[in-house]
């Protein structure tokens, strides 16, 4: 049976009660695991949010997709944008920009997701790709910048690599949602990336990360298994063990004589 896909109305009546799940990911595979495992909300590519089999995939899963203010020139550019992603099966609308792009999107009624601690497009304002918020001054200025995406409209934000006490005592000060990856267990949401769970990140695996299966092993199974196969279908071939007798048509015989006959044979 399927499950009824949360709302923005129903994720903020579950503020303050317990933690969501979400995650991160990039195939219908991933997709339809998450909506057997139950998982509340995921974060999903432009093109796969507007798959023709995505919501088949996954119809109870709320899924937000967006771009990073790099990518688009301007408001009414995003607002164009975000249009064409609810309708064609968005839940919410990622945006890194600042806060007068989000305060347009959400005075059109565009659910809205803000971003703040270390977020990847704009690191180099907060020393790159460290922990965001461990000093009392920063801290105070995460909570400042958490409540001016609520004062915009924002109804949840990413919180990236904070300290836990910061985002815990953010997140019960606000009635903004807060979406934790790497900020502890204080918020409404544990958000991680499907390839880290799956063990298929051969790179850096960041602090927060855990990994539940070891794809990347299995992966490497089975491309030593296509390697053995097409290796033994090259020698089958120069040997002549390939095609066999079973591969083949054959023409009746009388056929045969007669395709001879008439090509002078």
């Amino acid at each position: 049976m399927t499950r009824k896909r949360l709302t923005v109305a129903d994720l903020r009546a579950r503020k303050g009660k317990g933690q969501m799940t979400m995650l991160r990911y990039f195939t219908l595979d991933e997709a339809a695991a998450a909506e057997a495992a139950g998982i509340d909300i995921a974060s999903v590519p432009p093109a796969l949010v507007t798959h023709p089999h995505y919501r088949t995939a996954a119809p109870g899963v709320f899924s937000m997709t967006g771009k990073t203010h790099l990518e688009y020139a301007g408001a009414e550019e995003y607002l164009r944008f975000s249009g064409q992603m609810i309708e064609a099966g968005a839940d919410a609308l990622y945006c890194s920009g600042s806060l007068h792009t989000v305060e347009h999107l959400a005075r059109e009624y565009i659910p809205i997701v803000g971003h703040v601690g270390l977020v990847p497009s704009r690191a180099t304002w907060t020393g790159g790709f460290r922990a965001v918020g461990k000093t009392a001054a920063d801290a105070v200025a995460l909570f400042h910048e958490c409540r001016r995406y609520q004062d915009a409209g924002a109804f949840a934000v990413e919180i990236e690599v904070v300290p836990v006490e910061v985002a815990a005592a953010i997140s019960a000060r606000l009635d903004l949602l807060l979406w934790s990856m790497g900020a502890g267990s204080g918020c409404d949401a544990q958000y991680l990336f499907a390839e880290d769970i799956l063990g298929e990140n051969r790179g850096h695996l960041p602090r927060h990360a855990k990994v539940y299966r070891n794809f990347a092993a299995e992966y490497d199974r089975l491309q030593a298994e296509r390697i053995a196969a097409f290796t033994e279908y090259r020698d089958d071939v120069a040997s002549g063990a390939f095609p066999e007798d079973r591969h083949l048509v054959r023409m009746d015989p009388e056929q045969h004589e007669a395709f001879l006959r008439g090509i002078g044979a």
